[in-house]
């Protein structure tokens, strides 16, 4: 059985690994991150272990990997029970990310900047972060269910995670599932608006995102390795994307809820 976990000097007990700034900028080098890269990050702090430092040698880990002319991005999302409180709680500078706690911690560090979005908000640091983070209110476009006035189209043309898909950027996925592949939300958005075409009524779907991630995991052009414990997978936003919509489109049947 394979192990995270190394024997103490002694051999008497187990120790788990600590793992290192160093340690964790070799991982995600050996996992394919580059400088210059553009990482959309889904993360489980948790996963990755014990690490010296904490929270901040991870975001150093990532910043250390990417640059130079690195940005990193994660989901720093407002998921209320409802549109509606998520629209009244929303202070782009205060309302605390609902997507994990490593979210949270990347957003409050000073030099993170967080699109002003009530729902589906991004936050970035590095190279251009508040510049690509700007523009989340623009109204051009492809629409979807999140939209809400005042606030600009949730997937739309200038809104960070299309950004990141025209720019070329990477998806990190650090010790989580499919389950947390917001980029889904894309696929939805673009074979929607594909279906409105020739069905000016058709209804908005929602993909089934485990059947998704496991013809992607069998078909798709990703990286897989360890960073600290946590199992991870890279893989180009675009390509993921583009690739997904195909298969959807060619067997909606086997992936719609």
């Amino acid at each position: 059985m394979e192990t995270n976990s190394e024997l103490s000097s002694t051999g008497e007990d187990a120790v788990p690994r600590t793992h290192t700034l160093d340690t964790l900028c070799r991982d995600l080098r050996a996992l394919g991150v580059e400088p210059g890269d553009t990482l959309f990050v889904h993360s489980s702090f948790k996963s990755l272990g014990r690490v010296d430092g904490g929270a901040l040698t991870v975001i150093s880990a990532l910043e250390n990997a990417t640059n130079p002319g690195g940005l990193i991005l994660m989901p720093s999302f407002n998921l209320l029970e409802d549109n509606r409180l998520r629209a009244e709680t929303w202070d782009p500078d205060a309302t605390p990310s609902t997507v994990g706690w490593l979210t949270e911690f990347f957003r409050t560090l000073p030099g993170t900047y967080r699109s002003d979005h009530y729902s589906h908000s991004v936050a970035a640091r590095g190279t251009n972060a508040r510049a690509f983070v700007a523009g989340h209110r623009d109204r051009s476009g492809r629409s979807s269910p999140w939209d809400r006035d005042p606030w600009g189209k949730t997937y739309g043309d200038n809104s960070p995670m299309v950004r990141a898909y025209s720019a070329g950027g990477k998806v990190l996925m650090l010790g989580v599932t499919y389950e947390t592949s917001t980029y889904i939300h894309l696929v939805e958005v673009i074979c929607w608006h594909r279906r409105l075409e020739n069905e000016p009524d058709g209804a908005y779907g929602r993909i089934n995102r485990p059947a998704m991630g496991a013809f992607w995991e069998e078909n798709g052009v990703l990286n897989r390795g360890p960073v600290g414990d946590a199992g991870c997978r890279l893989f180009p936003i675009r390509t993921y994307v583009d690739t997904l919509v195909e298969e959807v489109e060619g067997r909606p049947e086997a992936y719609f809820k």
